[in-house]
C-alpha cells in the first residue's frame, strides 16, 4: 500500500523529531546534569544559557523540523523517479555505497560552509542567521535553531544530494542521523576530542566543538561543520583556535570554580 503525502510527511517529520530529541536530549542530561562538574574543565564558555535560551532553541528547531520533512517530501515523494536515488546495492557494489557516504558528508560540508559564510553578510545576517546566533553559548537544543528561511537553506542539502550522485535509500538515512550527531556535538559546549587532537594529521581538518562554539561568541569566521578545510584553505579559521583549544582540554580549572545550576536563569 503506497504512502499518502500526508503520511511520508509524518514519518520524515517524526524521524528527525526523534533523531533531534533523542541525541539533543541525552547530550544535555549526560552533559549539562549528570558529567557537568568531571566535564566542567571541557566546558568552552564558563557559563550555562539561560533557561529563556533552552525554550527559544527547542521552539525553533521544531519549525526546522517541519521545513526539513517538507522538503524531503517534495524531493522523495513528488519528484523521487527523477532523483539519483537506488535501492539495489549491487546496482553500483559495495564500494560505491561506502564511496557514496563520504562523498555525501564533502558535498554537504562545502555547501554548507559557503552558504554559511554568505549568511554572515550583514544584509542576510539580520533576516535570515540572526536567530541562529541569538545563542551566543549554544547548547545541544542549538543544533536546529534556525530562522524558517535559514531552515529552508539547511534544507536545501536534500535536493543536492538527491539530484547529484546516486545514493542509496539507507546512505541518506545513515547521513542525516550522522549530521544530526555532528550538529547536537557541534553546539554541545563540551569539548570532547583529547587534548592534542588539533594538531594531530588528522585532527587539523575536523572541526570541533571549540571551533564552532567560537564562532557563536564571536560571530564570524569558523564557517565549516564536518571539516576545517574551508576554513583553513579561506583563511577562516580564527587565530585564537588552536589556543582555545588546548586550554579547553587541560585539567587545570580550579577546584573551587562555581558551577551555574543547570536551569540557570542568570
Amino acid at each position: 500500500m503506497e504512502q499518502t503525502f500526508l503520511e511520508f510527511w509524518m514519518k520524515e517529520a517524526m524521524g528527525i523529531v526523534s533523531d533531534y530529541f533523542i541525541f539533543a536530549t541525552s547530550a544535555f542530561v549526560l552533559f549539562y546534569i549528570i558529567l557537568k562538574r568531571p566535564m566542567w574543565f571541557r566546558k568552552v564558555q564558563k557559563k550555562l544559557p539561560k533557561v529563556t535560551d533552552y525554550g527559544r532553541d527547542i521552539m525553533y528547531s521544531m519549525i526546522s523540523v517541519g521545513i526539513f520533512a517538507t522538503v524531503a517530501l517534495l524531493v522523495f515523494f513528488y519528484a523521487g523517479e527523477w532523483s539519483n536515488n537506488y535501492n539495489d546495492i549491487s546496482k553500483y557494489g559495495w564500494t560505491y555505497y561506502v564511496f557514496s557516504i563520504v562523498c555525501m558528508f564533502f558535498i554537504h560540508d562545502t555547501y554548507f560552509y559557503w552558504m554559511h559564510r554568505a549568511m554572515h553578510h550583514p544584509t542576510l545576517f539580520k533576516h535570515v542567521h540572526l536567530v541562529h546566533h541569538k545563542s551566543t553559548n549554544p547548547s545541544p537544543w542549538t543544533a536546529y535553531a534556525f530562522h524558517p528561511l535559514e531552515g529552508f537553506l539547511e534544507a536545501m542539502i536534500i535536493p543536492i544530494l538527491a539530484f547529484s550522485i546516486p545514493i542509496h535509500r539507507e546512505t541518506m538515512g545513515m547521513f542525516f542521523l550522522f549530521q544530526i550527531i555532528y550538529n547536537v556535538y557541534g553546539h554541545l559546549g563540551f569539548e570532547l576530542y583529547p587534548k592534542g587532537f588539533h594538531k594531530t594529521w588528522i585532527g587539523r581538518w575536523v572541526n570541533t566543538s571549540v571551533a564552532h562554539n567560537l564562532h557563536h561568541d564571536k560571530f564570524d569566521g569558523n564557517y565549516s561543520l564536518y571539516f576545517l578545510f574551508w576554513d583553513r584553505w579561506m583563511g577562516t579559521l580564527r587565530t585564537e583556535y588552536d589556543e582555545t583549544f588546548e586550554k579547553v582540554t587541560r585539567r587545570d580549572a580550579p577546584a573551587s570554580q562555581v558551577l551555574n545550576a543547570p536551569f540557570s536563569r542568570k
